[in-house]
Order: structure tokens, then sequence, then C-alpha cells
């Protein structure tokens, strides 16, 4: 028996979203399911880049770095 290396996740969507995901489906000749993973493999990093960025400016807050020289200093 073949194990599946996907897993299925059923969503709900208005029917304007998804008649538009089917829409850009068929023009670039994806399948619905490569559009998604796309748009969360895209969430992923920007939600990503957002917590590095909020570590940083805690970081920086904490450490009162304001400027490079600041940076600098702190380094050498």
């Amino acid at each position: 028996m073949a194990v599946r290396s996907t897993k299925i996740l059923n969503i709900s969507l208005p029917p304007e979203m998804y008649d538009e995901i089917e829409q850009v489906a068929r023009e670039e000749s994806r399948t619905k399911s490569e559009l998604i993973r796309e748009a969360f493999r895209q969430y992923q990093f920007a939600r990503q880049w957002r917590l590095l960025r909020g570590w940083g400016e805690a970081t920086a807050s904490r450490l009162d770095i304001q400027s490079d020289e600041d940076v600098e200093r702190l380094a050498g």
C-alpha cells in the first residue's frame, strides 16, 4: 500500500476568490493546489521576515541602538 506524500486540506472561499483562483490556474497552466501552496510559501516568508524585524527592533531598543555608529560601537 502506497503512502501519500501529501495531505488534503479542505477550505472554504468566497465564490469570487474561488473563480479568480481557477482563472489564474488556467492562465498559468497550474493546479489550484500549486497556487495555494505558493501563496502559503509567500505568506510564510513575509511572516518570518516580520518576526525577524520585530526581534531586531526589540533588540535595538533594548541595546539603545539608534544608528550604524551604535552598531559599530557595540561590535568593536
